[in-house]
């Protein structure tokens, strides 16, 4: 059973669909921890109805890497075999990220390598796709590297562009993707198919 450790600054929706996937049993795993650093996220609430452990820890006031130690502790304790990012609006830095080496990965709303790096997360990401005038969008998930979302693609899933969209409209659409394509990685991942040192990026459709 793969145990997941989930880190989320938000609502938790993408965490949902983690915790949904494993309790019907499409994951083979358990959601053993859930950290974020917003007191009030919702994801934490999520975590603790799905009897995971909740963990808030405060950045601010800390250097980065004392705040990441922090975390690593809380993840190591847990005994996490991957950790997902999940709507983890900090970057983080090379000790942390090398340290958990093809063992975390992260959902972008967006199909990388396009719009992603500093500044691409949450609307901003959809305000530039349909400032470029694309005629697709959709998701990725991607092992971590300390480039920012620069680490091996594992799986997109694209979602067409409407000539309606505002930002917001173009970011439900996506997150609904979202939903599908990472628990459906983490599948994969619990049952051995993906291979961090070889990835071959898989393409899914529209949705």
């Amino acid at each position: 059973m793969l145990r997941i450790g989930v880190l989320a600054s938000g609502g938790g929706t993408d965490l949902q669909s983690i915790l949904d996937a494993c309790e019907s049993g499409q994951i083979d795993g358990k959601v053993v921890i859930v950290i974020s650093n917003v007191v009030d996220a919702g994801a934490l609430k999520r975590a603790s109805e799905f009897d995971a452990k909740a963990v808030f820890l405060d950045h601010r006031g800390k250097s980065r890497g004392a705040h990441e130690r922090e975390i690593s502790k809380e993840l190591d304790a847990a005994k996490v075999d991957l950790v997902v990012l999940a709507g983890y609006l900090r970057m983080l830095g090379y000790d942390f990220v090398n340290k958990y080496k093809n063992k975390i990965i992260n959902i972008h709303p967006a199909l990388l390598p396009k719009y992603g790096g500093k500044g691409m997360h949450g609307i901003n990401v959809h305000r530039a796709v349909l400032k470029s005038g694309d005629s697709e969008s959709g998701c990725s998930v991607h092992f971590v590297t300390e480039d920012v979302d620069g680490g091996p693609i594992i799986a997109r899933m694209r979602v067409p562009v409407k000539p309606e969209d505002t930002p917001e409209s173009l970011q439900a659409r996506v997150l609904k993707a979202e939903h599908l394509l990472l628990p459906m990685v983490i599948r994969w991942i619990a049952q051995g198919k993906v291979c961090p040192e070889n990835v071959r990026t898989v393409d899914m459709p529209q949705t």
